[in-house]
């Protein structure tokens, strides 16, 4: 049973390293190996495996007697895979802001820059903002234009 302990606490050890170093060892081979180790045979699957052999094979090992089955690694190989599937996390762009309500908070004056608050994808970020008549702080505004990824154009909302 003390393999199987060392296993699960070293494939834990190689996947914090891998979570932590997320790309370095790619990055020191430049693609040596044609991306051999991308995908289904990624370091935080193979340690994920390892892990998952070390602490199942300890657990059954302890309770049953048996040893471990390749349960537990095509377990780990489908987490894997999902995980590395999850393509829903699209970074926004400029052109979302377009439509975003939001509020002043430094005045905006005439020909000038003020700066409003908006929420992005849940998060509120503060915008540099240009309006085509001035507005003080608090007003309500309305995201007309993106001209760069740091401004806005706006407009208030009348009520």
């Amino acid at each position: 049973m003390g393999w199987f302990l060392g296993l699960g606490i070293g494939g834990i050890v190689a996947l914090a390293a891998a979570l932590v170093f997320d790309g370095v060892l790619e990055g020191v081979f430049h693609g040596a190996l044609g991306g051999l180790f991308d995908g289904w045979l990624s370091l935080p699957v193979v340690a994920g495996f390892v892990s998952m052999l070390g602490f199942t094979g300890a657990i059954v090992l302890g309770s049953t007697g048996l040893g471990p089955g390749a349960a537990a690694g095509w377990a780990t190989y489908r987490l894997g895979r999902t995980l590395l599937r999850d393509g829903s996390g699209r970074a926004p762009q400029r052109g979302d802001l377009v439509g975003v309500a939001g509020r002043v908070v430094t005045a905006i004056p005439h020909a000038g820059y003020g700066e409003v608050l908006l929420s992005l994808a849940g998060q509120p970020v503060k915008y540099a903002a240009t309006a085509d008549a001035p507005l003080e702080r608090g007003a309500e505004i309305w995201v007309t234009a993106a001209p760069s990824d740091t401004s806005v154009a706006v407009r208030a909302i009348e009520r």
